[in-house]
């Protein structure tokens, strides 16, 4: 049996992909207009053989009719020559017969492949028309279903009247009917395949200029190209046109943003820088609180400006950094700061590129592994390999992990929040891991502290990856 998530996976393909709803409608309407056909086509061969057989029974009839007379003493006489060798076998389900219906007519005649009269119902079950004709059905001495057609006609100068029949195998008929019907499904069905393989083929052909703008975008947001380029068929460049149009708006409201950003870091930086010097000139009590309340406003500014940087650059389509080139010089700072400690670093054969800025990369990392250093007894582990994100699924997982004391999980989501310090005996300012958790929450990311296996904190961090094979 198909499993839940294969069965949602194909309701989903079902009811998102255009070529689906296409190629289903069409193949539903072939195969209803062909069933159609196949039963108005087999009706009218029925009915074309059902009326030429009853005509073949009619020709017969007169031909019998005409073939039949009175002998002088009173008996019927004659020899019909129907040149249906039929006529000649016992049991074919094809006869003819002449029998006396007055009494002063004598005699009987029969077919050769007649062996046994057939009974003739009564006039009150199946009446004679106007032309003292009559037809019906009935079972044959070889058991198949014969047709009956028969008439009463005077023969004789006295008046003198006898029925003629002549009867046909019915069976035959509708075992052609059958075979024909068998034939024409047989013949429609492969007909209708070859026309929704067509069909199929025309479709997807026609759809191919969606692919192709869907590779385009692939590539755009893989860093690999700028715009939609290349011919697009009429219906399809208006498309084309109005998203190049929308990335270069995002582009430039980027641009703008960090533009923005810039500027304003540049108009307070001077502002601050003096607020400091003041502070340390004052002295005293009321020099350190000025210090100190620049200072906090200066670390709330970096963050804010830090965030929207990355909030400006979350949905762009153009930046991509290679993870491991990153994260070794990153290590190497670390491990230059931090000699005591031994830093054990990790990373996958297959290059991972980040789909984001060299910067928020490394400010990520180096906050989670300054704190692990921090903290560390004598051990701090950095691996990287695939992982998953909330959006497509692909992405960078980074694990950092120390042997130092480690973060309760009561006290986990604590440690994420702004300014807060679980031992004040560290130095710091208690902002690392919050910028930390809100860069990463701005690529759609995620960030988990746990337990790690070296005895201390495992900082677990997922981030939105590129194709590595568009890297330049």
């Amino acid at each position: 049996m198909t499993d839940p998530k294969t069965q949602s996976w194909l309701r989903r393909i079902v009811s998102r992909s255009l070529a689906v709803r296409v190629i289903a409608f069409s193949s539903f309407w072939a195969v209803i207009a062909l069933v159609v056909i196949a039963t108005i086509i087999s009706a009218l061969f029925r009915q074309v053989s059902e009326r030429g057989f009853d005509s073949v029974l009619s020709a017969y009839l007169n031909n019998v009719i005409g073939s039949v007379g009175i002998a002088e003493d009173g008996d019927l006489q004659g020899s019909p020559n129907l040149d249906d060798l039929r006529f000649l076998q016992p049991q074919s389900g094809w006869y003819w017969a002449v029998e006396p219906v007055t009494s002063d007519l004598g005699g009987a005649l029969r077919s050769p492949s007649m062996a046994t009269p057939i009974p003739s119902p009564d006039s009150g079950e199946v009446p004679f028309n106007t032309g003292f004709q009559r037809s019906y059905m009935t079972v044959g001495p070889g058991g198949d279903t014969i047709e009956v057609v028969e008439a009463e006609l005077v023969v004789g100068d006295q008046g003198q009247v006898a029925r003629f029949r002549v009867m046909g195998n019915r069976s035959e008929l509708e075992e052609e009917v059958s075979q024909f019907v068998r034939k024409l499904y047989g013949y429609l069905a492969i007909f209708g395949l070859g026309m929704i393989a067509i069909n199929v083929f025309a479709i997807l052909y026609g759809l191919r200029p969606l692919n192709r703008v869907q590779q385009a975008l692939s590539d755009i947001r893989a860093g690999s190209a700028q715009r939609l380029e290349g011919p697009f068929p009429t219906e399809i460049e208006s498309l084309a046109d109005e998203t190049n149009a929308l990335i270069d708006n995002n582009r430039r409201i980027v641009e703008r943003s960090r533009k923005q950003v810039g500027n304003l870091a540049h108009s307070l930086k001077t502002p601050l820088a003096v607020l400091m010097n003041e502070g340390h000139a004052v002295g005293g009590e009321r020099g350190k609180l000025i210090t100190a309340q620049a200072t906090a406003l200066q670390q709330q500014l970096d963050h804010y400006l830090q965030r929207a940087r990355a909030a400006a650059q979350r949905d762009s389509l153009v930046f991509r950094t290679p993870v491991k080139a990153s994260l070794e010089r990153m290590a190497r700072v670390m491990g230059k700061l931090n000699p005591s400690i031994d830093l054990q670093v990790q990373f996958p054969d297959e290059p991972l590129i980040f789909a984001g800025e060299r910067e928020d990369l490394e400010e990520i990392s180096g906050n989670l592994m300054e704190n692990a250093m921090k903290w560390a007894r004598s051990r701090v582990s950095l691996s990287v390999e695939e992982g998953e994100t909330q959006g497509d699924g692909h992405g960078v997982l980074i694990l950092i992990e120390d042997d130092g004391p480690g973060i309760p999980e009561e006290k986990a989501r604590d440690a994420l929040k702004r300014g807060r310090r679980l031992d004040e005996t560290k130095p710091g300012t208690g902002l690392g891991l919050a910028i930390v958790a809100d860069l990463v929450e701005e690529y759609g990311g995620s960030l988990a502290l746990e337990r790690s296996s070296l005895g201390g904190l495992k900082a677990a961090v997922s981030l939105p990856r590129a194709e590595a094979q568009s890297a330049s």
